[in-house]
């Protein structure tokens, strides 16, 4: 069984524009995106059980650097600049994209991706780009149907299996799972998700030099 990590002990470590700015770390990374306005900030607040941790906004599309979080000892969230919005100028939106796709591309540190997607609007093309770039990398994906209170319960359902069905088509290992910040829905199955990916760098190896001990006893 996975050890369960303290998200309520998550908090702030920097802000970063670009790749170049963000420490070096051998831990590991768990990098949040999505469209500006499917309450990626919310989310990631009711995660960690704290109302104000990543700062939100009225206006989507303010999240333009990479924030990074450190929720245990080499265990970190990145919290990424929005994607997809209409109103952000485009010479912005270029820049924000650029520093997207090179994270994505070239951070080590980076071992699973959380998408998040207004469940009244899934599966937007860049939202499809994103996952699709993932697959390509075997790295692992936490699809979120974001703001799933705002639909009855039969209808987050419906939508909740039009997305699983949908997203056989990426191959890969891509979970769908809905989420709510308001209503707390998938909270305790995102974290047991994020416990699985972190476990590697919360690993004691005690059982193997044990081992080793007893090799060289023998």
């Amino acid at each position: 069984m996975n050890p369960s990590l303290n998200y309520r002990n998550t908090h702030f470590i920097t802000s970063a524009p670009d790749i170049r700015a963000l420490p070096h770390d051998t831990g590991i990374e768990i990098a949040f995106a999505g469209r500006s306005n499917a309450g990626k900030s919310s989310s990631i607040n009711r995660l960690c059980d704290q109302k104000s941790l990543v700062k939100t906004s009225k206006t989507p599309g303010r999240t333009q650097l990479i924030n990074l979080f450190k929720v245990d000892e080499g265990c970190h969230i990145v919290d990424l600049p929005g994607y997809g919005y209409a109103q952000v100028p485009l010479e912005m939106k270029l820049k924000w994209q650029k520093s997207l796709g090179e994270y994505l591309q070239k951070r080590n540190q980076l071992k699973g991706l959380v998408v998040l997607m207004d469940i009244r609007h899934p599966l937007k093309e860049l939202d499809q780009d994103l996952i699709f770039w993932a697959v390509d990398s075997n790295l692992p994906v936490l699809a979120l149907l974001t703001k799933c209170d705002k639909l009855k319960s039969g209808a987050r359902k419906a939508e909740l299996l039009k997305v699983r069905e949908a997203a056989k088509d990426f191959g890969g290992d891509v979970e769908v799972e809905l989420y709510s910040s308001l209503k707390g829905i998938g909270v305790d199955k995102l974290r047991k998700k994020l416990d699985g990916w972190y476990a590697p760098a919360l690993e004691i190896p005690q059982e193997s030099d044990q081992q080793d001990t007893e090799n060289d006893d023998a």
